[in-house]
Formats: structure tokens, C-alpha cells, sequence
């Protein structure tokens, strides 16, 4: 369900309203903001800590200091990742953390025009230089996605696909094991959380593709890890991963 305000009476309505009452930053209250900006200020924006080098080669945990040589990080280290590499566009922290939680959880659908450019203004540069075959959305099990009424991984990685012109499969990986929350779990216990919780669709080869899982927030790897192992089992010659936002 699109619960973007997407048909002419509405936008009219909208238009309407932000008329009568000035369109205000959805994160701070204080600053102006407009639709296209995701309702959020310029000082917000601002906020908004973007990854940059160095990090770990395999997941993209930013190092704080100065590095010569690539490096991986402990967590990679102690777990068996099944991905090539994972990269996030920012941290998972302040402002942008609040707007990915009121999007999930509290439908507040204006913050993906927000959320998408954090997505696309990072990926792009880097993914352009690459061959992608495919986009694989980290899907939800069905009961949450009615639940929730959208995946946020799906409709971000439209919208990353629409920027770059990669083909969108939001249904090739099915979650077909409901999961607890991994938000309290440790490293281990997320992995085995998620270990039989994804399938592929029957009968379907990969061979010689590479393919980007696309998600919302990548914490420990462990949900990316065991969707890229079933596609790495279908044949995939590439997997890797782009996440708006990056855990620390």
C-alpha cells in the first residue's frame, strides 16, 4: 500500500495546507522545510554524518584515524559474511536514525524523499562503476509487511534502481520464518536469529550475476549475510550490499 500522497485531490489538499500553515521541518519544528526535502531543514541536513575512509573493507565500519592499508574489522573477523563487501551511505545516529524509526513504525511517509537521496547520493558515484545485474529488496515476512503495510527496503531500492537503471526483484528472497527483533541480540545471536529465516523462489538460477541487497540499516551483517548466501547458492557471481545507514 502507497501511503505517498500521490492523487491530484490529495496533493491539492496538501497544497491547501501548506498554504495555511508553513511547511515546517519534521525532525527540529523550528526550520522551514518542503516536501521535496523530505521535511527536513537545511540545519538537520547538517547533522547527518556521512561515511567516508577509512573503513573496513568487508562491511564498511568506519575507522576513526589514518589508515595505508585496507583493514578488516573485528566483527568481520569472527563471522562468516557471504557477501563481497557492504557499504553504508551515513550513521545510524541522531537525526537520521529518528527519521528511518518514523518512517518504519510510525508510517511517516515523507521522510523517504529524505532517506532515498542519503541512499542514492552515496551509492551512486560508487556503484556507476560497476556492473549490477540485479537489486534484491531484504524482504520482510508477510504478517509484518501487513503489519507495517510497506517494506522499506523494497521501496528504497526502487528508488535506487529507478537512479541507476537496475532491475528491481522484490520477490526473488522470501522471509518465511518470523524473527525476533535483532535490535537487543548479540553478534551470534542474530545470526542464528536469522539462519533459516529466508528462501529463494523456486527454480531460479543466478549464474553469472551480480546482484546489491538493498536495506534500510546494516548493524552486524547477519540478516544481509544469510539473504547473500542463497543467492550465492543460486549461482550469483557478485553480492554485496548498500544500506542507507551504518550501526556503530
Amino acid at each position: 500500500m502507497d501511503l505517498a500522497w500521490t492523487t491530484p485531490a490529495l496533493e491539492h489538499a496538501r497544497a491547501a495546507l501548506s498554504f495555511i500553515y508553513p511547511e515546517a521541518c519534521q525532525l527540529c519544528g523550528t526550520q522551514r522545510a518542503k516536501r521535496a526535502d523530505g521535511y527536513v531543514c537545511s540545519s538537520c541536513w547538517q547533522q547527518v554524518r556521512f561515511i567516508k575512509p577509512p573503513f573496513c573493507g568487508k562491511c564498511g565500519l568506519p575507522f576513526e584515524g589514518e589508515l595505508t592499508t585496507e583493514f578488516e574489522c573485528a566483527n568481520c573477523r569472527e563471522m562468516e559474511l557471504h557477501f563481497d563487501w557492504a557499504r553504508s551511505s551515513v550513521a545510524a545516529k541522531g537525526v537520521v536514525l529518528e527519521a528511518i524509526h518514523r518512517y518504519k513504525y510510525d508510517r511517516q511517509m515523507w521522510f523517504e524523499e529524505f532517506l532515498g537521496d542519503l541512499l542514492i547520493r552515496e551509492a551512486r558515484p560508487v556503484l556507476e562503476s560497476g556492473r549490477w545485474d540485479l537489486i534484491v529488496p531484504v524482504p520482510l515476512h508477510p504478517v509484518k509487511q501487513r503489519e507495517r503495510e510497506f517494506n522499506q527496503a523494497e521501496r528504497l531500492g526502487r528508488r535506487l534502481g529507478a537512479a541507476l537503471n537496475i532491475s528491481v526483484n522484490a520477490r526473488l528472497v522470501q522471509r518465511v520464518e518470523p524473527t525476533r527483533s535483532q535490535t537487543r541480540l548479540t553478534r551470534q545471536e542474530r545470526a542464528e536469529n536469522v539462519r533459516r529465516a529466508f528462501a529463494l523462489s523456486d527454480g531460479l538460477s543466478l549464474k553469472g550475476r551480480r546482484c546489491l541487497l538493498v536495506d534500510d540499516v546494516f548493524t552486524t551483517g547477519a540478516t544481509t549475510s544469510a539473504c547473500a548466501r542463497l543467492l550465492r547458492r543460486a549461482g550469483a557471481e557478485s553480492v554485496a550490499v548498500w544500506t542507507v545507514a551504518r550501526g556503530l
